[in-house]
């Protein structure tokens, strides 16, 4: 079992670390050339489900990459088919949904759910990758956010304006307390189980949320977010992470997390300085940066630590998930300039 004092752990609790710990969304994907030999013998769904694989694909880019922690290989989306949702994965559209919410009707058909037996490989992949791990980093689980999930019921696929979720919001305010009810208790029980099965930490992912007015979020967001981490097992560090919120960081701060993800549209000081220094904070490179040569990705590490500034509590990531088109060479520069340039 990793130890409480790793780098990361320590990290989230705020307490003192040697360095600062570093790891990535999109840890394992398309811009590993193993992941990318993976995804030409199985589509994505297939390598979600083959624990063997998926625990494979965990681990991958801790030996690659020489980062701090892992993040269980899987989607955001994975909760849903368990409530009778539909759900395909498209090469050209990405995810896409064929049975969308549009009434409360359609709330009520979505069922209830027993994570170990509804989504066994999720919970045997955090199981193998704990054991190909053997401790040396920590294992985060994850799950997407309720607004999220919800966006994506709502709008059968990504989308640019969310018209659809804001219509269903203003328009049906019980249909939508309903489905926040429903995606709090399951995304609740679904880290739990998580938890249960050996990962350290877990993040919520709230990535469609910055689409809302501050007003808004607190209205119909902040009360559901809040129950679905209240629910989470004590102990475990929660990591908080929305995109597009530098307007929102107070709301979301109140709806809780041990640790507070940002992204690269605030300032990483100003952003900790909103949300209170009694909480960890994890970012904010832009994804971009990492298509720039080593000295200049550097250079970026460098002020963002500086903005930290060597304050206990702060992970070190990048505002969003790694693009495809990142070398990994540059992926492994980015991590050791954090570790050598935060040494302390």
């Amino acid at each position: 079992m990793t130890g409480p004092n790793h780098p990361f752990l320590a990290a989230c609790r705020r307490e003192k670390t040697p360095y600062t710990p570093v790891w990535l969304m999109r840890q394992a994907g398309r811009y590993m050339k193993e992941y990318r030999d993976l995804r030409a013998k199985f589509s994505f769904l297939e390598l979600c489900k083959r624990p063997d694989l998926a625990a494979e694909i965990t681990v991958t880019p801790v030996e690659r990459l020489g980062v701090d922690a892992a993040i269980l290989f899987a989607d955001i989306l994975l909760i849903l088919e368990p409530m009778g949702v539909e759900l395909e994965y498209s090469k050209e559209d990405g995810p896409l949904i064929h049975s969308e919410i549009v009434t409360r009707t359609d709330v009520e058909k979505l069922l209830e759910f027993d994570p170990e037996e509804a989504l066994p490989f999720v919970l045997e992949t955090v199981r193998k990758s704990r054991a190909a791990l053997n401790g040396k980093v920590p294992l985060i689980g994850f799950s997407g956010a309720p607004f999220t999930l919800a966006s994506y019921l709502i709008e059968g696929g990504s989308s640019r304006n969310y018209l659809r979720t804001k219509t269903l919001i203003y328009s049906n305010p019980g249909a939508w307390r309903g489905l926040m009810e429903r995606l709090s208790a399951a995304v609740s029980k679904y880290l739990n189980a998580q938890i249960s099965a050996g990962v350290e930490a877990v993040q919520l992912f709230d990535s469609w949320v910055g689409c809302l007015s501050p007003d808004d979020y607190q209205r119909y967001v902040l009360p559901y977010t809040r129950a679905t981490i209240a629910a989470l097992t004590s102990g475990i560090p929660v990591i908080h992470f929305s995109t597009g919120t530098a307007g929102l960081l107070k709301s979301i701060r109140a709806a809780g997390g041990d640790i507070i993800g940002v992204d690269w549209r605030v300032r990483l000081d100003e952003a900790w300085q909103q949300i209170g220094h009694d909480v960890a904070i994890q970012g904010n490179l832009d994804p971009a940066a990492l298509l720039a040569a080593p000295k200049e990705i550097r250079n970026r590490v460098t002020e963002i630590l500086q903005r930290a500034g060597g304050r206990p509590g702060h992970i070190f990531n990048l505002g969003h998930g790694v693009l495809p088109e990142t070398p990994v060479e540059h992926v492994v520069a980015m991590v050791e300039a954090v570790h050598e340039l935060s040494s302390r």
